[in-house]
């Protein structure tokens, strides 16, 4: 450590540290326009010049590091005036929009011109004016007030992978855009806006909505992936308005991706399902809660104890205390196949008990020697994991991947292998590893073809001092996924790696702790556990569309006798087969808690007004307990659920998949693969109309 002075504040520095780093944690301000934490320094702007005794003139500090017995005055007047200079030439082209600026009220340009700009400008000639890009649905341009301070680009090609923003021209022709007009790809493209000191870059679907100064910020967790990323809810009389990051640093960091952004679109969309309905003589009509309720337990109680003929289907979106209510609810009237695992067609594997999480830190990822992704296109299911895969790859690390086809990824696989089947490209690496250390190859994979991509591949595992294998949706959806698990298991174990069964949705990890004994004894497959059902009860799921195995989860509701469909949303589906239509309440009109995938217990409270007469899940489970004569239901709130399941909960098992046997497909190529857009995985995100328009909208089902 080493001691700097500024402003005559003596401060410890490791030395090396960039000198606005230093002021930061020092609590001493100092403006800036293109400096970012995350971003590489550009020194661009020069808003953050300083004074150091010694130079000749003011430095900026954003790139000085700081040396032992620095002295540093950020309000001198040289520093002060150097800044104030900056000040005046960026304001030279700037438009004095502010009242309709929709960045107007945190605007960072605005901020410091406050304090170092003057009240009337030395310029009088025309200001320049550039012409806006179209770059797709979620990010509305407005490039004349652009000050080229290079956020926008640096992200792109630093943290999001792609080199979709660049400047062209120079000096007063220099223009940051596209190099040819198109829609920016990225999952995580929504962060320009957030990273835009001005109001060059903002959000579309919000634009003209509100001023800041209008809404109440509410912090709680996004509802879509594992990864549970920390957001403020922004909302206006209680209607949400947007969502911006929380920051979190081992969670999230600064970032969130697209989807948990812009997906609150869908809480105002036309299918939304207003009040409690049910289906008389063919024609649906709408009922007090009180009535829809009774008539709900009412038919629950028909089918009583008749285990084998109703399946719940609840959402791996729902919260903990959904799932330990619902477990609760269906147990007691003797209904215990109770079913999440709706992207999962073969389910051997969970009579071990299965544990899709991650195992360890997110910031663990970062220090990567060797990853593995096997059926994982990380980029569109997990994004921001993804992005501390990169970090890990920059650094060093050396990727690998095996995959049905080729993925559009951001990260430098080498090598990226290409398999129409998971189990033989598996195997391949499994004999690889087996011949390399000395040991059998099993009988099941003995007849595989090496390859010179399996043999590096397993090398760069080897080599690792810390390297790890991952499972993605692919894989989860593989009809062999048991034997795919027992494979990476034989291979981490050869190679003295791990292996991660990567959990996709918010609390797959909380629905595996609540419901996943209830597997041990039942269906080996998701299409036995559709057939021949007389009930069908629905908690946050369309089967249509959330299930895998389409045209199962169809057939299933057509032939059923009645479906209770607990749902925010109704779909044509619904319409033409359910029997009875609860409204759900969804994403910030809800309370509860997520198990994320590094085991992160996170809870969060209803932020927004509940949309038409739409209830939370668990109090609709909390009366319909006491409606059918349950003992126990008697709570007042949502951590009273979560007190008691907390109570009682086992911990997280550990499973060692080198357990499971290992079998041979009958056709090994006869498999279905799936990987599901960026824009499919929930109700949600298939009715945000600006994640819709997006080039990820397109979700993908491949039959091999």
């Amino acid at each position: 450590m080493i001691k700097i002075e500024i402003n005559g504040q003596i401060v410890n520095a490791r030395e090396g540290d960039m000198l606005i780093d230093v002021a930061d944690g020092a609590k001493v301000s100092i403006p800036r326009f293109c400096y970012h934490k995350k971003l590489s320094i550009a020194a661009n702007c020069r808003m953050c010049l300083v004074e150091v005794e010694g130079a000749p003139k003011a430095v900026p500090a954003c790139a000085t590091p700081v040396t032992d017995g620095m002295k540093v005055n950020t309000k001198s007047p040289k520093a002060v005036a150097a800044q104030k200079a900056v000040m005046e030439f960026l304001l030279i082209n700037h438009p004095l929009d502010c009242p309709i600026c929709d960045q107007g009220g945190e605007c960072e340009l605005q901020d410091v011109a406050m304090d170092y700009g003057d009240d009337v400008s030395r310029y009088s000639e025309g200001k320049r004016i550039v012409g806006d890009r179209n770059v797709g649905s979620l990010i509305q341009t407005d490039m004349t007030r652009c000050i080229h301070c290079t956020r926008c680009v640096r992200f792109g090609q630093e943290i999001a992978g792609l080199k979709e923003l660049g400047a062209t021209g120079r000096s007063e022709w220099l223009e940051i855009g596209t190099y040819i007009e198109k829609s920016i790809s990225s999952e995580l493209s929504g962060n320009m806006i957030d990273l835009c000191p001005v109001g060059a870059l903002t959000s579309k679907p919000y634009r003209y909505k509100a001023r800041s100064w209008e809404m109440k910020s509410t912090p709680t967790i996004a509802p879509h992936d594992s990864i549970g990323s920390n957001i403020f809810v922004h909302t206006r009389n209680g209607e949400v308005m947007r969502v911006v990051p929380k920051e979190n640093e081992a969670v999230n960091e600064t970032w969130i991706s697209d989807r948990d952004r812009f997906s609150y679109e869908a809480l105002v969309h036309q299918d939304r399902l207003l009040q409690p309905m049910s289906k008389e003589q063919g024609e649906w009509q709408a009922l007090e809660w009180e009535t829809a309720l009774e008539k709900t337990a009412d038919l629950l109680s028909q089918y009583k104890n008749q285990s084998n003929d109703v399946v719940v289907l609840i959402s791996p979106n729902a919260t903990l205390e959904e799932l330990h209510l619902a477990r609760q609810l269906f147990t007691q009237l003797g209904m215990s196949q109770i079913e999440y695992r709706l992207k999962q067609q073969d389910f051997r594997a969970d009579k071990l008990g299965l544990n899709q999480g991650l195992n360890r830190p997110f910031a663990s990822i970062e220090q990567l020697d060797a990853a593995l992704l096997v059926g994982c296109y990380l980029r569109k299911e997990l994004p921001l994991l993804n992005n501390r895969l990169r970090k890990a790859q920059l650094a060093g690390a050396r990727i690998s991947c095996l995959a049905t086809d080729q993925l559009d990824q951001n990260i430098t696989m080498k090598p990226d292998m290409i398999n129409p089947s998971l189990f033989n490209g598996l195997a391949v690496l499994v004999k690889v590893a087996c011949e390399i250390k000395g040991r059998a190859v099993p009988a099941e994979i003995a007849d595989i073809t090496v390859s010179a991509d399996a043999k590096q591949t397993v090398e760069q595992l080897i080599a690792a001092k810390d390297g790890l294998i991952m499972l993605g949706q692919m894989a989860q959806s593989d009809k062999d996924y048991s034997s795919l698990l027992k494979m990476a298991s034989m291979l981490a174990e050869l190679t003295e790696t791990q292996v991660a069964d990567l959990a996709m949705f918010a609390n797959t990890q909380g629905a595996h702790r609540i419901l996943g004994d209830l597997q041990a004894n039942q269906a080996d497959n998701l299409a036995e556990r559709l057939a021949n059902k007389k009930l069908v009860v629905t908690l946050g799921v369309e089967p249509e569309a959330d299930a895998i195995d389409a045209n199962a989860a169809l057939a299933m509701l057509k032939q059923a006798e009645a479906w209770i469909h607990v749902s925010a949303f109704t779909s044509a589906t619904a319409t033409d087969y359910a029997t009875i239509q609860l409204p759900m309440a969804v994403f910030a009109e809800n309370c509860g808690s997520y198990i994320n995938l590094q085991g992160d217990l996170q809870s969060f409270k209803i932020v927004a007004n509940a949309t038409g007469e739409s209830k939370p899940l668990w109090k609709i489970l909390r009366v319909l307990g006491n409606l059918t004569q349950l003992n126990g239901f008697d709570y007042v709130s949502s951590q009273d659920v979560l007190n008691e399941w907390q109570a009682t909960a086992k911990p997280a098992v550990t499973v060692n998949y080198q357990d499971l046997a290992l079998s041979k497909p009958d056709n090994a190529m006869n498999l279905t693969q799936a990987h599901m857009g960026c824009y499919a995985i929930d109700s949600l995100v298939r009715r945000a109309p600006a994640l819709q328009a997006t080039p990820d909208a397109q979700a993908t089902v491949r039959t091999i």
